[in-house]
């Protein structure tokens, strides 16, 4: 290991690979990210997230401009995706090979992603025969940083009468999941909508032969992939 990949070693704490992996999902949805929006993700004060992109910054892993925000740089985006892939990986695990629930592996997962070895992290995706989905529908990144392809719309954009297959749930928190799981909307349901109530801000659809319904906010966490009619 040469002397830049020593550095960057020592500096990877737990604090700076959560800083990082926030960053980098936080770009999903603007770019560049304002600091107050990083504090209030992290439950940490502004001075804090400005002293740490400053400390990163230093290191290239990422680019702080003043009163415009935060972005990763490539360096600063692969150890995200690598953290973010042992995050998913391990979840997988322990749904699948520990009998875990969807709704409890976040918390298990947040603490173990900084720990295992790439020796482990190799185990486990080869024992789950390597997904690409974790047990929320998240993309697992591969080896080399690239995620699957993922052409998703949310379930309130979807149109009445078209068949869809649930993907993936946005909303991650216990209590959420543990709603949508007793609806059976999981990854792999087939659901189609059979209305779109606006008095009520409610979408209707059917799973399994079964009409049930979604408040609008709800539907707007669950990604789902319309079914072409053969």
């Amino acid at each position: 290991m040469d002397r830049k990949g020593e550095l960057l070693h020592t500096l990877r704490t737990e604090a700076v690979e959560d800083f990082l992996k926030v960053v980098y999902l936080l770009e999903r949805q603007q770019s560049p990210v304002a600091t107050k929006t990083i504090a209030a993700a992290l439950g940490i004060k502004p001075p804090s997230v400005t002293e740490m992109a400053r400390k990163l910054a230093a290191h290239g892993l990422l680019k702080h401009e003043k009163y415009k925000g935060i972005r990763l740089t490539e360096a600063g985006r692969r150890i995200a995706l690598e953290v973010i892939r042992h995050h998913r990986l391990i979840e997988m695990y322990l749904t699948e090979a520990l009998g875990y629930t969807w709704d409890e592996v976040h918390e298990e997962a947040d603490r173990l992603e900084h720990v295992i070895s790439e020796q482990f992290e190799a185990r486990i995706a080869a024992a789950m025969g390597h997904p690409d989905h974790d047990p929320h529908g998240d993309p697992i990144p591969a080896l080399d940083g690239s995620l699957p392809p993922q052409e998703l719309i949310t379930l309130s954009e979807a149109a009445p009468g078209q068949p869809c297959l649930i993907h993936r749930i946005t909303d991650q928190s216990p209590e959420m999941l543990r709603h949508l799981a007793g609806l059976g909307l999981v990854p792999g349901a087939r659901i189609v909508i059979t209305e779109k109530i606006s008095s009520s801000g409610t979408i209707a659809l059917l799973f399994e032969d079964t009409a049930t319904t979604v408040a609008a906010d709800i539907a707007g966490y669950i990604l789902v992939k319309p079914i072409t009619r053969g």
